[in-house]
């Protein structure tokens, strides 16, 4: 009975390896293509601070996934102890840095409220400098949620080192509307947008927008970490 419960968890441990591994081939194998590819999708993930940023953190994310899996197949196949010690501090690292996180996101929860980051775009936005990495990646979020600051254009108004013509609002070129959300989309009426008329701007906040975009997939993915958390521990 003992013998049976044990091939039975080495094969267990196997096939839930094998899918990890299998997982983190998939995600190395996008993070590639994406970073190198030669038909232009490169240039557009180097254009956006956002997508450049994915690309690495998804290929990190396939490499620890892809060691992970490689190293519970084989030392649950082959019942080598150095392998699974490996297996075995690797996810230890992992559930630490996994604790660590989630303390530390728990410490820092108020770095996320609608006045942190409505101060910190007042503070540091430079408006269409796109050579500034912050001003470059709020224009980004909010050409791609077509939203407006934080709690929406007024946030702009208060902000002392824009400078802008006489015949203009404060309002930056990324809260205009487009007839495609994306830096290559048309604009609407660019001028009007400009001028301050507000059927051609983007009115409503981007704090909004993008919570209740993610609203439902930050509870699955507290549900997901819990999961995998007890998994790690079993």
């Amino acid at each position: 009975m003992e013998g049976d419960c044990l091939s039975c968890m080495k094969y267990l441990m196997f096939l839930f390896n094998f899918f990890i591994f299998l997982g983190g081939a998939c995600l190395l194998g996008v993070g590639i293509w994406v970073i190198v590819d030669p038909t232009g999708f490169r240039e557009i993930v180097a254009a956006n601070p956002l997508l450049f940023t994915g690309a690495y953190i998804m290929l990190a994310m396939g490499a620890m996934l892809f060691l992970l899996g490689f190293l519970g197949c084989c030392g649950a196949i082959r019942e080598n102890k150095c392998l699974l010690l490996f297996f075995f501090m690797f996810i230890l690292l992992i559930f630490l840095a996994e604790l660590s996180a989630a303390i530390l996101a728990f410490i820092f929860r108020e770095n996320l409220t609608r006045e942190f980051f409505t101060k910190e775009l007042k503070k540091h936005y430079l408006k269409n400098n796109d050579t500034d990495v912050f001003s470059s990646t709020w224009n980004s979020v909010m050409i791609t949620f077509a939203c407006c600051g934080v709690n929406g254009p007024e946030d702009f108004e208060a902000i002392p080192h824009f400078t802008y013509s006489s015949l203009e609002k404060a309002t930056p070129e990324a809260c205009c509307q487009r007839e495609l959300q994306s830096r290559e989309g048309m604009f609407v009426d660019k001028e009007a947008c400009l001028a301050g008329i507000e059927r051609f701007q983007n009115r409503q906040g981007c704090y909004t927008v993008i919570l209740n975009s993610f609203e439902t997939y930050v509870y699955l993915a507290g549900a997901l970490a819990i999961g995998v958390l007890a998994i790690e521990v079993l």
